[in-house]
């Protein structure tokens, strides 16, 4: 095993890095000239806010200015507030020339001011080349034109350096007589903000200069603002990368010295405070960070990521590490599932480094780190969940041979074991008696010499109900017994406890079936031999039902119960770590009294039952083939609330038993049971944090509706992955319910259609058993009437709500202009895909509704591939129902 694994990951591995070499291929550029013309300057440092009245030192501005001097031969400045008002004479200090700027918006006091030092300091210094009165004022609709062009005059009026004020290109076309109040068109040009591409970029600058010289002939186009940014959100063909930034400007400045135009650079210092009224993008435009760091090579071939290859170590170290743990007991497992599980591992393993250092580029506040922490965790969870199912399918589909699946005993095993006594317990809860009376003569015929019947009926007030059960007890023979007691405390716990208690001393297996269940005759025949092994405490049969064929609600139910005994179960038992059921159960009785019998604060006391004996180091042995079938519950409501049950007590489970689970050097259990345990829960886990995610989404979704010029939609990656573990998911049913259930393509999808129907629920579940510790037992009612349309409607009004919540804030996001923002679409299909779960229980509250015939469904019919079991003998991958 160990040389095919290695190869296989060596080849993976090698494959990971050439996918992140081919990425990260240098490209060769126009080199940075050694001086350019000039940088938007706006020195402001990491803790400075211009927006808050917090302006550099003086100091920081000369550090800034001796930076650039051998860079640049002239700087654009915005205001004359505070310390920029500084800036001409410093930088006349060092040969810098300066167009100066004056801040304009809807302060008129402000305003006036402004345009007074500007004056002033144009007047003052002769490094001061030309005037820029206002930047964007039109664009952002602070001031009136008429206004504006009056700000323009005055200063025209004052100064001897030419004047003008700086808006994009289409702001010129849409005002042109702007221009008859301005010396030259102060013209910002940023493709990025138009949805172009880095690549056709300076194409498009070339082609809008050529229509402002054609609509302005004889006015001078100085490009006020030109640049791209190094990080932020996409917009249509425009990607924020600091690749991108380094090919625009490095292409723009060779086509500019060809094409003589006058620029300057945006910008040249990265300024994080922008990003409260631009987006997250605002903060990338600077050639150096806000550290003063270059951000790309000025003359070298461009990398996409200059680190690639420190991360491509990473990711195949991580990716090893993860095939590591998945191959430590995968003998058993084909070449073929352990490539599979290779391309998981190291597709999840570059997914996750390239996701954390995307998210490592941006500059850190408290915001961005306590969102980084939640997206940290939700990476992870979301890791744990794809990890766990890729592991359940690998070894689902391509086993090689089954350690210890039990299959129907031969007749001479049978009789060798026909001196044990099994004592059989089926508790009742107001039951229809003629259910149970079916359930009892099904035992009657059981192929069995010794054996004894108790059936327990707490608690039922009707004596309608139970007296007809008491009275065919009483035909069938003194191996049937029967006891109705009220009151007894513990639910079906306390009914299961009582029976044992009054079990015959000679009883040496204790049996449990639900009082819906018609055996098979052969049942304690085939299954008992496995209890030969003195280490075995539990011999399980699977869940079965016999009414699938009666409506396409019981149709569908039956293809979802079907995936986890066909493969989950299946997959388990090669670990010992099967969810014991309690129906078609037969458990030692000496291992059943050791462990103190049913624990009765536990609503799925089978399954508690089950890890408790594990803990004391016995062993279980499962068989996929049908011994017994029951009845499935009538109502939608009622499925929900059984799933409600299971998922709940899954909590109590994990809450008592956590010091066993959590801790790996406890010997309790092995490391197989412990990861099945936690790994199988693991989906419902999701489920209730995907609960609380919607909520979140939603919130968030209000808040971008609300301001979405303040909050951006979530990062593409928070997307990403509910995303991509939905498709996993959805891909791994179709495969194993076709393979290993027998399902054709209408039970597929009823079954994914009823899983996902409850997902919900089981949300609601696992966050109420993080916070509360009981619920009472809720029996799942059988041969109950269907429920009228709009009670079945209503009875999933919850789900209607969160529908409502979630296409309304859908349909809000889309209605935010945001041009081209593959977040923003992304975000709406996160949200749109978050409805299904909601509309699929909406759906099976209706169909629960309606007398749909099951033949619109079909039933699943899994199949026996027959895969040999270690030492030599052949198992079933999965059995079928007869």
């Amino acid at each position: 095993m160990r040389m095919p694994a290695l190869l296989i990951a060596a080849a993976f591995g090698a494959v990971t890095v050439t996918l992140w070499a081919m990425a990260n291929q240098p490209v060769p550029e126009p080199k940075w000239p050694q001086r350019i013309q000039g940088f938007a300057f706006s020195p402001y440092h990491a803790d400075q806010d211009a927006v808050a009245g917090e302006f550099p030192g003086v100091e920081q501005i000369e550090s800034d200015l001796l930076l650039l001097k051998d860079r640049t031969r002239s700087i654009r400045t915005y205001t004359t507030d505070g310390t920029l008002g500084e800036v001409p004479k410093l930088a006349q200090k060092h040969q810098i020339k300066v167009a100066l700027g004056a801040w304009i918006d809807a302060r008129f006091a402000h305003n006036a001011t402004e345009i007074e030092r500007a004056i002033r300091l144009a007047r003052q210094h002769d490094n001061v080349i030309r005037l820029i009165v206002g930047n964007e004022v039109i664009l952002r609709g602070d001031i009136p034109l008429s206004a504006l062009t009056a700000y323009l005059d005055r200063v025209r009026t004052a100064v001897k350096q030419p004047v003008s004020t700086a808006e994009p290109w289409h702001v010129w076309l849409r005002h042109p007589e702007l221009a008859e109040h301005v010396d030259y068109l102060a013209v910002h040009m940023l493709p990025y903000w138009e949805g172009v591409s880095a690549e056709d970029s300076i194409a498009y600058i070339d082609e809008k200069v050529a229509q402002l010289e054609k609509a302005f002939p004889g006015k001078t186009i100085v490009l006020a603002e030109v640049g791209w940014p190094s990080n932020g959100r996409t917009r249509e063909s425009a990607v924020a990368s600091e690749a991108n930034e380094a090919m625009f400007l490095r292409r723009f400045l060779a086509n500019a010295r060809e094409q003589g135009y006058v620029y300057y650079l945006m910008e040249a210092f990265d300024q994080p405070w922008k990003a409260q009224s631009e987006g997250s993008v605002g903060a990338y435009w600077g050639v150096w960070d806000v550290n003063r760091e270059a951000k790309f090579a000025f003359k070298a071939p461009i990398v996409r990521i200059p680190e690639w290859r420190t991360l491509a170590a990473v990711a195949v170290a991580l990716a090893l590490l993860m095939l590591t743990v998945f191959l430590l007991d995968g003998r058993r497992l084909a070449n073929s599932g352990r490539s599979f599980l290779a391309v998981v591992a190291y597709a999840t393993a570059t997914a996750v480094v390239w996701v954390l250092y995307e998210y490592s580029q941006q500059y850190m506040t408290v915001t961005t780190v306590l969102v980084g922490i939640l997206l940290l965790i939700g990476t992870i969870g979301v890791l744990a969940v794809l990890l766990a199912e890729a592991h359940e399918w690998a070894e689902a589909q391509w086993a090689t041979a089954r350690r210890q699946l039990a299959g129907p005993a031969t007749h001479d095993a049978g009789e060798s074991h026909e001196g044990i006594m099994v004592s059989v317990h089926v508790p009742c809860y107001n039951e229809p008696p003629a259910m149970v009376i079916e359930t009892l003569d099904a035992l009657a015929r059981l192929d069995w010499p010794d054996f004894e019947v108790l059936v327990i009926d707490n608690n039922t007030r009707d004596e309608a109900v139970w007296k007809p059960v008491q009275a065919h007890c009483a035909a069938l023979g003194a191996r049937f017994r029967f006891f109705h007691v009220s009151p007894l405390a513990g639910f079906k716990a306390g009914a299961l406890n009582f029976a044992l208690r009054h079990t015959d001393p000679a009883a040496r297996i204790i049996a449990v079936i639900d009082s819906d269940y018609v055996v098979k005759p052969e049942w304690l025949r085939d299954m008992l031999p496995a209890f030969a092994d003195p280490a075995l405490a539990i011999a399980q049969a699977p869940q079965d039902y016999r009414d699938a064929s009666e409506t396409a609600f019981k149709a569908s139910c039956y293809a979802e119960y079907a995936g986890f005994f066909h493969i989950g179960m299946v997959t388990r038992n090669e670990r010992n770590a099967i969810i014991q059921h309690g129906t078609m159960t037969l458990i030692r009785r000496t291992a059943l009294e050791s462990a103190g019998g049913w624990s009765e604060w536990c609503i799925t006391e089978d399954a508690e039952l089950g890890l408790r004996l594990f803990e004391q180091g016995w062993r279980a042995s499962y068989s996929p083939r049908s011994y017994g079938r029951g009845l499935m519950p009538d109502t939608f409501d009622d499925f929900r609330k059984q799933r409600f049950r299971w998922a709940y007590g899954a909590m109590q489970i994990l809450r008592r038993h956590a010091g066993v689970l959590f801790s790996w050097k406890n010997p309790s259990l092995t490391t197989g049971q412990r990861y099945h345990f936690l790994a199988g829960w693991l989906p419902w886990v999701a489920d209730g944090c995907n609960l609380l995610f919607n909520f979140a989404a939603i919130a968030w979704s209000i808040g971008m509706i609300l301001a979405p010029r303040v909050i951006d939609p979530p990062l593409l990656i928070f997307s990403v992955l509910p995303l991509s573990l939905f498709a996993f998911k959805a891909a791994k049913l179709i495969d194993l319910y076709r393979s290993c259930v027998g399902a054709g393509p209408r039970q597929i999808a009823a079954a994914a259609l009823a899983g996902l129907g409850l997902s919900h629920t089981v949300g609601v579940a696992i966050l109420s058993g993080m916070v509360t510790r009981d619920k009472p037992f809720f029996r799942t009612p059988k041969q109950a009437r269907r429920h009228a349309l709009l009670t079945a409607l209503s009875s999933a009004r919850e789900e209607w709500l969160m529908t409502i919540a979630l296409l309304l804030a859908a349909w809000g996001v889309s209605s935010i202009e945001l041009m081209g923002s593959p977040d923003l679409s992304i975000w709406i299909l996160v949200l749109l895909v978050q409805t299904v779960p909601y509309l699929a229980a909406i759906i099976m509250s209706l169909v629960s509704a309606l007398p749909l015939p099951a033949r619109l469904i079909g039933t699943p019919q899994p199949t026996r591939h027959q895969v040999p079991i270690a030492g030599g003998d052949y198992g079933e991958a999965a059995g079928r129902p007869d």
